[in-house]
């Protein structure tokens, strides 16, 4: 076989470096995937015991590869997860005018007890609180919640919502374990509906275990696919009936469900145990928000087909190595209208932000 017979990758842009200036479109442009930590939770957790246990299965899921890497990383993110000089330097490289920020899923701590879990929030979202008193123009908050300790859960989202001016939390897919769709969390859905909260659902993990522990697997397939199984959970399980006003939004474009959801349709429409939602899945996504971190515009433009152009904000994934930093350029090829508003319209009504 000569040279010529050979297969050849053909090249490959490389992504856009965070912080490096990129142009942007005439439009208010608002992030509502991002993320800020809080030292003042590590302070408080550190050194319980069940935080160490979990921290080791981690460890072991993301593997030793990935996490010898992040370690590496994590030096120059943490002045852009804790603190704003950076973030608002950043924020204007690529155009971001608004950020929704939201905690790092690395602290939802679910395991916590109820006092600890109190505590936890209360942290969280005074870290949150304060960004957002600093520079009101720039920042709007997402708090979290203790969900897995779901009445508190919805007081404390009421709190973080009136006390705070937060729009809404951010919550992952599974807490310790079980499926946000659980009914045990109605509580906390009935809230978010009520109060007409913005939900931002991040997942951390992922239930595959050590299938992915090799390439970063874990974050790059395993991410995306618990958001397509969550999804999948709450729409068959009739979350999404039971509570018709939610104001659900999903990262990573919704994962792998918005590209594939015919089948859903097809085993909605033929098998009985698969028929417990009023209508059709694809119907269903219609009433979710999805990010637009699908790093391409032809997979942009795959989502809009299926959701429509109204259900798509922006969201990087600031500040990690995952994210997307050139905002503009995942919508090119739109319609000045589209961009304008998956740049920031849709955005700015869900988060009722004039």
């Amino acid at each position: 076989m000569t040279d010529a017979m050979l297969h050849r990758c053909s090249p490959q842009a490389a992504p856009v470096a965070l912080g490096t200036p990129v142009a942007r479109l005439p439009f208010r442009t608002i992030d509502l995937h991002c993320h800020l930590a809080a030292p003042e939770v590590e302070a408080l957790v550190a050194g319980h015991p069940l935080l160490a246990e979990r921290a080791g299965a981690e460890a072991a899921a993301i593997g030793a590869a990935s996490l010898a890497v992040n370690r590496e990383r994590i030096g120059a993110l943490m002045p852009r997860l804790t603190g704003a000089d950076e973030r608002l330097r950043d924020m204007d490289a690529m155009g971001v005018d608004v950020q929704a920020i939201s905690p790092s899923p690395t602290q939802y701590h679910y395991w916590a007890e109820p006092d600890l879990a109190d505590r936890i929030v209360g942290r969280m979202n005074d870290a949150i609180a304060t960004a957002c008193a600093a520079h009101p123009d720039r920042f709007v908050g997402l708090g979290t919640v203790a969900l897995q300790h779901p009445e508190r859960a919805a007081a404390q989202l009421e709190t973080a919502m009136r006390d705070h001016g937060f729009k809404g939390v951010e919550i992952s897919s599974l807490v310790d374990g079980v499926d946000i769709a659980d009914r045990r969390f109605d509580p906390f859905w009935a809230k978010a509906d009520e109060l007409g909260a913005v939900v931002l659902i991040h997942p951390w993990g992922t239930t595959l275990g050590d299938r992915l522990a090799d390439h970063y697997l874990m974050n790059i397939v395993g991410q995306p696919f618990e958001t397509a199984l969550c999804l999948s959970k709450l729409i068959f399980g009739g979350t999404l009936d039971r509570h018709r006003r939610l104001r659900i939004v999903t990262v990573h474009g919704g994962g792998y469900l918005p590209t594939y959801v015919g089948r859903s349709d097809h085993g909605h429409a033929v098998r009985p145990e698969a028929g417990g939602c009023s209508c059709a899945p694809s119907e269903q996504l219609k009433r979710i928000w999805f990010d637009s971190l699908v790093y391409e515009p032809r997979h942009l433009a795959r989502l809009i087909d299926e959701v429509g152009v109204g259900q798509v904000v922006l969201g990087t994934d600031y500040p990690f190595d995952m994210g997307h930093y050139d905002p503009a350029s995942v919508v090119a090829g739109l319609d000045e209208d589209s961009q304008r508003r998956i740049l920031g319209g849709n955005a700015a009504k869900l988060l009722g932000i004039d």
